[in-house]
């Protein structure tokens, strides 16, 4: 059975709910996966796995009817980037600092900023970096435009995603480890600050969304 939430809710990476996985904004479907707390959950949009604490049991109301992912052609997407794009830039104009995890205003991660920019125009997209690297259309940095994706880590993982904006910027949540903590627009340069220059010493490529993600789909 299906809920929906109630509340912006907190979700964790293991029963002892001590770290925080993702949360769940006002109107997400979540499904219950264990009967006793705390609650063993997937988040439908985007089937991403979690905990939930047994007091937040009472912000979830049974769903009338199951999700239904929405699905939008490459063009649809496309005309939706200046809103994804000034998500982003409100976002970062509004006080915030980076939370592991965070998906809801005003604090979010990395990846959590690109999911609610892209989920504020109806886009579904995968919740962490590494998933969002093998979800998008692969794009060369050359060939990059405004609303494609910029990812960052290590040669075997994406760890890090940013959007871009045009004119070699891209706008990012940023830990404190990286020189900031929270949102920020940075250059794709070994010549610019010291965070793009930390972050442009992890560039793996770029990404362009091209479709809204399917339960179920890897």
């Amino acid at each position: 059975m299906q809920y929906l939430t109630k509340a912006n809710l907190n979700l964790y990476n293991s029963p002892e709910l001590n770290s925080l996985a993702t949360q769940a904004a006002i109107g997400r479907f979540i499904q219950l996966l264990t009967a006793t707390p705390p609650y063993q959950v997937c988040l439908c949009e985007d089937d991403y796995p979690g905990w939930l604490a047994a007091e937040d049991l009472q912000y979830l109301a049974a769903a009338e009817t199951s999700y239904q992912a929405p699905v939008w052609s490459a063009a649809e997407i496309q005309q939706r980037m200046g809103e994804v794009i000034e998500f982003t830039k409100a976002a970062m104009l509004t006080p915030n600092q980076y939370l592991w995890g965070g998906t809801v205003a005003p604090n979010y991660d990395c990846s959590g900023l690109m999911q609610a920019a892209f989920a504020s125009v109806g886009v579904r997209i995968p919740r962490d970096a590494y998933q969002q690297e093998k979800f998008v259309q692969h794009i060369a940095i050359a060939s990059l435009i405004p609303g494609d994706l910029v990812f960052f880590g290590t040669p075997l993982k994406a760890t890090h995603v940013g959007l871009y904006l045009g004119n070699n910027k891209y706008v990012h949540s940023s830990g404190k480890d990286q020189g900031r903590n929270g949102i920020g627009i940075d250059e794709l340069s070994a010549e610019g600050d010291r965070v793009s220059r930390t972050y442009y010493a992890q560039l793996r490529g770029g990404g362009r969304v091209v479709a809204s993600y399917q339960p179920g789909q890897k």
